[in-house]
């Protein structure tokens, strides 16, 4: 009945406070450890803007997807990275997806390379440049695609990049864990259907969904610590270690496109968190300091777009948000 009653206190807590943290330690059954507020740790990362930099230095991303079903998805990642705050943002996509892309903004570099013979060697021209690279949105499930796809990924981890992989990225790694297993700056951004594929991918039986928490922080720990964030009602952060939970406050509207303007977050934010000093995250996991920031930046988002459009939000809406939302958690 004690326990009962701490847990529902600790339940309780989270709801008033939106921006609250649970760690949790997985070893031997599982203990609540400690709570503590983790939006402080995203401002740390946050580079301070000054007429000092050059272009490119607070961010060069790339979006690894775009064929010709799927145009949006790229376009929603790679416009909100710059809207967060990257410098530059590069779209590599298939030929016939390029023009289409382009003219939603001329503010994206779109590169028709995906499905070309030599699709690596022309990523690979630019990966050097890169900061940090996001695998997946509207890449689609084509043989061909995913081969080099995964190509991509394995070049970009020779050079220490951050690979950020959700949608079809993730029904790639489903097929071959392997390919990002073990590899530290990774960081999967599952919805529900997605993480229960990966996580019968890895561990070769069927998810038992009654422990969230406990289940994602199983899948980090089979993949080798890398950072998994489980979408939902909730957002469970974990590397497998140390499991948050971000229940910022959203809206009941799921229209599609939300996971591309976390992914292209993440992106942004993933290279900040790295090349900030371990004192800035008070030794806290970098990759989780940036994915706690981008799930409570989409959520915020969410939750603005909604109180002005109500039913009507798209995430054409919630991208209009982005600066606001952002002034609001991080720099206010």
């Amino acid at each position: 009945m004690v326990q009962i009653t701490r847990f529902c206190a600790l339940v309780a807590a989270v709801t008033r406070s939106p921006s609250l943290v649970i760690e949790r330690s997985f070893s031997l059954g599982g203990t609540v450890q400690r709570s503590m507020d983790i939006l402080p740790l995203v401002r740390n990362i946050v580079p301070p803007l000054t007429s000092k930099k050059h272009k490119g230095q607070d961010g060069r991303i790339g979006i690894i997807g775009g064929c010709q079903e799927y145009t949006g998805a790229p376009y929603f990642a790679a416009i909100t990275a710059l809207k967060v705050g990257a410098d530059l943002s590069h779209v590599f996509c298939t030929k016939d997806a390029a023009t289409v892309i382009k003219s939603y903004s001329p503010e994206l570099i779109v590169h028709p390379v995906l499905d070309s013979p030599n699709a690596l060697e022309e990523v690979d021209k630019w990966l050097p440049r890169l900061h940090s690279i996001v695998v997946g949105p509207g890449l689609g499930r084509d043989d061909k695609l995913l081969k080099n796809a995964k190509d991509i990924i394995e070049k970009s981890k020779t050079q220490d990049i951050p690979i950020i992989i959700d949608a079809d990225g993730l029904w790639l790694i489903a097929r071959q864990p392997s390919i990002i297993q073990g590899y530290q700056k990774g960081i999967l951004t599952p919805n529900f259907m997605e993480f229960s594929r990966l996580y019968e991918a890895v561990h070769h039986e069927p998810l038992d969904s009654r422990d969230n928490q406990r289940s994602v922080a199983q899948l980090s720990s089979a993949l080798g610590n890398l950072t998994v964030v489980l979408k939902g009602e909730e957002d469970i952060i974990t590397d497998g270690n140390k499991v948050m939970v971000c229940s910022q406050e959203g809206s009941g509207r799921r229209c599609g496109g939300q996971g591309d303007l976390l992914s292209g977050s993440l992106g942004v934010l993933a290279h900040w968190a790295l090349a900030s000093t371990a004192d800035s995250t008070k030794g806290v996991n970098p990759s989780l300091v940036a994915a706690f920031g981008a799930c409570a930046l989409t959520r915020q988002c969410n939750r603005q777009a909604f109180h002005k459009h109500g039913r009507a939000t798209t995430t054409s809406d919630m991208i209009q948000e982005i600066s606001s939302a952002f002034k609001t958690l991080y720099e206010s």
